[in-house]
């Protein structure tokens, strides 16, 4: 019987390598243009899988296996490791990504950086890496100008003298391309929120003004933002006007918020209710 065992486990073995060594050969035959053409059709043929699945993960994998020169494939399984929470695995796969076409991915990697790690300073090299490859034109990683993200990622540092230079460049330039009615809310909602931290509560009012204007006055995140420098300024009951519809704007589903992640500054509804129970004190009103 133990004989058996080794003979059955020898085997399998030998059937295996077999089955590697052929793996390995198994698109020798195909030139590199053969190869391209299959792994995007491989590709493109599970695109409709959700990001992360062994499914998905089983295809990019075979389209990289068949064209290792396949860009996309390269960093869309970084993407599947990023969202299965295996860091380990998805910076190699990124940097590989990067190295494969660094103007289309650094700015990519910063995002990643920005978001899932909050590791600012790399996210702030990677914008400040991909705006140097294309200087004739502002790149947008994830569909927002890298001045946008750089925003954002100063913020996260506490640094508001660089977070408003890049908010206000890339508000200016929006502005004067496509009109302001253009620029995301978000772009006002931080600037205020940089303002506000900043100890400079005017000129956060400006900004969220234009957060409720281009918001048609649902955003949860303006009306506590403007209700917190309304108590602050000792504005009481114009205060707890904006905070009761900011309550209302959240929970209708009008607030800040990321897909994956919390967003910077997220704002929650006991965020809202201990603003409203200070109003209350202020105002010497039952809430």
């Amino acid at each position: 019987m133990e004989k058996l065992l080794k003979y059955c486990l020898n085997c399998m073995l030998l059937m295996l390598l077999f089955s590697c060594s052929n793996s390995k050969d198994t698109y020798s035959h195909l030139s590199q243009a053969e190869r391209q053409k299959l792994s995007i059709e491989v590709f493109n043929d599970g695109s409709h899988l959700p990001q992360g699945s062994v499914k998905s993960m089983t295809r990019i994998e075979k389209a990289i296996a068949i064209d290792p020169t396949h860009c996309d494939a390269v960093r869309e399984l970084s993407v599947a490791y990023l969202k299965r929470g295996m860091p380990d695995k998805w910076k190699p796969q990124m940097d590989k990504a990067v190295a494969c076409n660094p103007e289309l991915w650094v700015g990519y990697r910063g995002y990643n950086y920005l978001w899932f790690y909050r590791d600012y300073k790399k996210a702030i090299a990677d914008f400040d890496a991909t705006d140097s490859l294309t200087p004739d034109f502002t790149e947008a990683p994830q569909g927002h100008s890298v001045n946008f993200w750089r925003g954002i990622a100063y913020l996260g540092l506490n640094n508001y003298e660089k977070s408003l230079s890049y908010f206000d460049k890339h508000i200016d330039k929006e502005t004067k391309e496509s009109g302001e009615d253009w620029v995301e809310q978000e772009a006002f909602l931080y600037k205020a929120i940089a303002h506000y931290e900043n100890n400079q509560p005017e000129q956060a009012l400006e900004s969220l003004d234009k957060v409720l204007h281009y918001s048609k006055n649902l955003t949860a995140d303006g009306k506590y933002y403007k209700g917190l420098i309304l108590f602050e300024k000792g504005r009481c009951e114009e205060a707890m006007q904006f905070v009761d519809n900011a309550i209302l704007d959240f929970n209708n589903g009008y607030f800040n918020s990321r897909p994956y992640v919390e967003t910077l500054r997220q704002i929650y509804v006991e965020d809202l209710t201990q603003l409203k129970t200070k109003l209350g004190k202020c105002l010497n009103a039952p809430i």
